[in-house]
């Protein structure tokens, strides 16, 4: 039997990289493969996670397949990479750029600065069967950097949408923004490359020009480490007079997340990077129309299915959202394309069929 150890540095609840290690293993389990999950942290208690330290006794046969994760700087990683002797897929989430954390915190800069150092020696390796990638923004990346286009292949990341589809929202939260006020919405860790400071320039000429019955609902977890982002970002808000018409939520349970993407009129990002963007995928599930500044890959998760423009101009921006805000018509057949897109695409049920045919495919 062919043993399948998929490697990453950590797995956490709620994160999307875990999100798709765990439904790499569930999938592969349905298939009858020997599956494990190895990693240096982790606190999730199902599926059992192994210390990576076992990898090597778990993958000794040259038929066995060692799935990477690849989305930080990680040195035991890559001489893992280098060290085992069997088939090997990388599987490119894309590295935040350090740039984005200079002046903010010096650990995520290093290990960030360290993944786009990595990324060059990842795609040179020779041994490595089969690289797949979130988003064909991360495929053409890989490319760029030399690696065949015959070994690479574009596979979503498996998430949790589907149950966030069935599970019942929470009551509080729906009676507490369930009012006369346009809610616009914006799902993602508070970190310095989800684009808050043109987000919330957007929001104050949206609701100081065209509404002012508006209210920009911030959905994500802050982070102690970087501090100084964060005081950046409230500051900004007091600045600008919005401190009643700003809620950070900080970190929600999926039923809160729900009722967040229920009171929602607009789904609205200008986030600088992202290797996918998983939020994005939950506003179309949800038929949550959505603006968005299409960097890197947003364009490419997007498609048709949402205003996109290529520059964060926040007068644009707001434009966006008042032609949506007072259109029910367009409102309506964006929400529509976006539940089309995700069903066309981003099921949980064709992104296994597609990632089990490419497995399949190594002989």
């Amino acid at each position: 039997m062919i043993n399948i150890g998929i490697l990453t540095p950590c797995i956490i609840n709620g994160d999307a990289v875990s999100n798709d290690v765990i439904g790499m293993h569930n999938a592969l389990t349905k298939q009858g493969y020997n599956v494990q999950l190895f990693a240096e942290a982790w606190s999730i208690a199902s599926p059992l996670v192994h210390h990576l330290k076992e990898v090597k006794s778990f993958l000794r046969k040259k038929h066995d397949i060692l799935i990477y994760h690849f989305s930080v700087g990680w040195d035991v990683g890559l001489n893992l990479l280098r060290e085992l002797n069997c088939k090997k897929i990388i599987k490119y989430h894309n590295v935040t750029p350090p740039e984005f954390y200079e002046d903010v915190n010096q650990d995520y800069t290093s290990v960030c600065r360290s993944g786009r150092e990595q990324l060059q020696s990842v795609a040179a390796l020779h041994d490595v069967n089969l690289y797949l990638s979130d988003s064909e923004y991360n495929a053409n990346e890989l490319h760029s950097l030399g690696v065949q286009k015959e070994k690479s292949f574009v596979i979503p990341p498996f998430h949790h949408i589907d149950d966030l589809q069935y599970i019942n929202a929470d009551i509080t939260t729906l009676d507490k923004y369930t009012d006369k006020i346009t809610n616009i919405l914006m799902v993602g860790r508070i970190a310095p490359n989800k684009g808050h400071a043109a987000l919330i320039d957007a929001f104050y000429i949206y609701h100081t020009n065209y509404n002012r019955d508006s209210r920009l609902l911030i959905v994500g977890k802050e982070d102690e480490r970087l501090q100084i982002y964060n005081y950046f970002i409230h500051q900004k808000v007091q600045d600008l007079g919005l401190q009643e018409s700003v809620v950070f939520t900080g970190g929600v349970s999926a039923e809160a997340l729900k009722a967040y993407y229920l009171v929602s009129h607009i789904f609205m990002t200008t986030s600088e990077h992202e290797g996918f963007c998983v939020p994005l995928v939950e506003a179309m599930a949800m038929k949550i129309p959505i603006v968005a500044y299409g960097s890197t890959a947003i364009p490419y998760t997007l498609g048709k299915a949402g205003l996109v423009w290529d520059k964060p101009d926040p007068y644009l921006l707001a434009g966006s959202v008042d032609c949506i805000a007072r259109d029910e018509f367009v409102s309506a057949s964006l929400g529509e394309m976006g539940w089309r897109r995700y069903k066309e695409i981003f099921t949980n049920e064709q992104i296994e069929t597609k990632f089990i045919e490419v497995i399949k495919s190594l002989k």
